[in-house]
């Protein structure tokens, strides 16, 4: 529990109706969208000001709390579940726009902001927010940044940090600094704003933030193509980016999840297929119907069995389904979905989708898979029942062998959630010692305590006293529960 004191303190700090400490408040801000990872927080807090951030984490200093940032919630890694002896801070109630700079072409955005909100607000002023994650109805700018958070468009457009000028942030001392800006060039000193972008909460917390903006594209084009074999699809890939066309988005679905999401969404895929490609191009009208017809050309050439072009945007939006909605369809099938983020070249798209099936197989577990097939971004998903712990236990296994599987093809354990709980013991199998001791070393420099979101990222380091962990068994054997998902 909170002292007497930090609690009195918080209250006056930020008002009693911004110290939430009921257990319904608490239960409900135990989770993300993580499954399996939950723990109460000892409170949650709703500043209003960065001072106010400051002040709650110059007190966490002083009472020994530690305090998890929260925008919505939706991580896939466990990045804002609180562990024990924290307090969850949110900024899911700063939801300004401050200013969009058509000048300059950026935007000032308080942390809360719904991403698709962005998204809309610029598009009428003719300009485009590219990053594009599938949360992007529910996720905020801030999640999006501390996750570093890619998306459909990451092929052509690229990830969060892309589009990331500024940061004002506040450190875990309690200092708050600004980095970045509006210029198109600046490389002086070292660039501290790329580290804290996709630093998970563990080195600051995101007041405000300045993002680019680019044209929005004239026009737009959307086709689905059906395969028999995922190979078939796979080479289909490869072949679009030897042809240097770069769509803004190159996604898939396997047989699995077409399945699913056809009896989801009824959209009149044939779920007999193998494989489902969604490619979309935009640009100049003139290069995007090139580029459409060059690509229906090479899904013909790699025998893809049919082939649909969307005629408008309605349309468009219909096939676009198709992806969007593969996560939820696939989330009906059995109580427990565990959804997974594994990134390999993209040349070895369709064997490490060979592997991931087999070693489904192999442990008797349901997967679908589909994803971002243009970057080498896999989403593998186990469709279990948590209350199923010898089931559970087979998809802990089949997860290890996939995510070594991934570093096997010189790929990565993540290429768009972040590593959070879950992939903490997976980030040391990936990465050389002397990266770890670099990265130890600079949680270590800028929180030296421990304060800021512990235990994510990288392994949880005991304080030499205070409250967190009262146990560092019971503490470890929680961490380790995200160890799969």
């Amino acid at each position: 529990m909170l002292s007497s004191r930090a609690l009195q303190q918080l209250s006056a700090l930020l008002g009693t109706e911004n110290v939430l400490t009921s257990e319904e408040d608490r239960i409900t801000h135990a989770y993300d969208g993580t499954p399996l990872l939950h723990q109460l927080p000892l409170a949650v807090l709703r500043p209003r000001s960065a001072e106010q951030i400051s002040a709650i984490l110059r007190l966490a200093h002083e009472e020994r709390f530690s305090v998890v940032p929260r925008g919505s919630g939706s991580g896939l890694s466990g990045g804002s579940v609180p562990v024990e002896g924290s307090i969850v801070l949110l900024t899911n109630h700063w939801t300004r726009i401050l200013e969009v700079d058509e000048r300059n072409l950026t935007a000032w955005v308080e942390p809360g902001v719904i991403t698709a909100k962005l998204q809309a607000e610029v598009e009428a002023r003719g300009l485009f927010y590219p990053p594009d994650p599938g949360s992007a109805a529910i996720s905020t700018i801030g999640g999006n940044v501390a996750e570093n958070a890619g998306g459909l468009r990451g092929l052509k457009y690229g990830v969060t940090k892309n589009y990331v000028l500024g940061i004002e942030v506040v450190l875990p001392s309690g200092e708050a600094m600004l980095l970045g800006g509006k210029s198109v060039k600046d490389v002086a000193g070292y660039n501290l704003k790329d580290v804290l972008i996709g630093s998970e909460g563990t080195l600051g917390v995101f007041t405000k933030i300045l993002l680019k903006l680019v044209p929005k594209p004239e026009a737009s084009r959307t086709m689905l193509a059906f395969f028999n074999s995922m190979s078939d699809a796979g080479e289909t890939v490869s072949a679009i980016i030897a042809a240097r066309i770069l769509p803004a988005a190159l996604e898939f679905l396997d047989q699995t999840t077409v399945r699913c999401v056809e009896e989801f969404a009824h959209l009149g895929l044939p779920t007999s297929i193998d494989a489902l490609l969604l490619i979309e191009v935009d640009g100049r009208p003139a290069v995007v119907e090139e580029d459409l017809a060059t690509i229906e050309a090479i899904c013909r050439r790699h025998r893809a069995i049919e082939i649909r072009v969307a005629r408008d945007a309605g349309e468009a939006a219909r096939l676009r389904s198709a992806r969007k909605v593969a996560f939820s369809a696939l989330a009906r099938i059995k109580p427990t979905t565990i959804l997974e983020d594994v990134t390999v070249p993209r040349s070895d798209v369709a064997p490490m989708l060979e592997r991931i099936q087999a070693i489904a197989r192999a442990h008797g577990l349901l997967f679908g898979n589909f994803g971002h097939a243009g970057d080498g971004n896999l989403h593998p998903t186990c469709l279990t029942d948590e209350r199923d712990k010898a089931e559970i236990h087979r998809a802990e296994a089949a997860f290890e062998e996939i995510f070594n599987e991934a570093i096997r093809f010189g790929g990565t354990i993540t290429g768009e959630h972040g590593t959070g709980l879950a992939k903490r013991k997976f980030l040391e199998r990936l990465t050389d010692p002397p990266a770890l001791g670099m990265m130890r070393a600079l949680k270590q420099v800028i929180d030296p305590d421990g304060v800021l979101n512990p235990g994510k990222v990288l392994t949880l380091k005991p304080r030499c006293e205070g409250p967190l962990p009262r146990d560092r068994q019971q503490v470890e054997r929680f961490l380790a529960l995200g160890a799969f998902t």
